[in-house]
């Protein structure tokens, strides 16, 4: 009995050793041999500069337990016969650890040297539609501005790692759509 406490313990050390906390402006949480584990908060700034949490995602049981209050608007949904209509979501598609996360994707804009040469500035809208289980499929370009940025954005959309949660009606996970924004500005040289 003794030794298979004695046993127990060090296993639990071991363990506890194994697990370490990571902690940055982002996010915290356990890391398991380089994987997230158990629950992660993910975090956001204010306008006032305090920061507040937006997400808590269990990546064991990969479930959304909490997220930040959102506008209460209509979102585009796939119903069962396919169709596309706007109705008012539980929860609207996130992408686990928030937009932080997105952060370093959205800025691997590669700017095209025909729009460069043309002064061509603005922004690309792209749609990607989540299915109900997280993956992003069917991008497209819904506000171009022309001349390879277009092209660019949607480079970038479709390089996107597929962590989506998403949208849920009640309980249930549906087909929803989601825009991403891609700014092209020159700087002043």
């Amino acid at each position: 009995m003794k030794h298979s406490l004695l046993f127990l313990s060090l296993l639990l050390t071991l363990n506890a050793q194994a697990q370490k906390l990571r902690k940055t402006d982002t996010g915290s949480g356990m890391l398991d041999k380089g994987e997230k584990t158990g629950v992660w908060e993910y975090y956001a700034y204010t306008r006032d500069g305090s920061q507040v949490i937006t997400q808590k995602y269990d990546h064991t049981a990969k479930k959304l337990v909490f997220f930040r209050p959102f506008d209460d608007v209509p979102y585009a949904v796939r119903n069962a016969a396919g169709d596309w209509t706007r109705q008012r979501v539980t929860h609207p598609i996130f992408y686990i650890g928030s937009d932080a996360a997105l952060a370093p994707y959205m800025s691997k804009l590669n700017y095209p040297a025909s729009a460069q040469t043309k002064n061509v500035q603005g922004r690309v809208l792209v749609s990607i539609v989540v299915d109900t289980l997280g993956h992003a499929i069917d991008q497209q370009v819904v506000l171009g501005i022309g001349s390879g940025c277009d092209e660019e954005a949607l480079r970038v959309a479709r390089s996107i790692p597929d962590q989506w949660i998403p949208a849920r009606i009640g309980s249930h996970a549906v087909v929803s759509k989601y825009e991403l924004p891609f700014t092209f500005r020159l700087r002043p040289q």
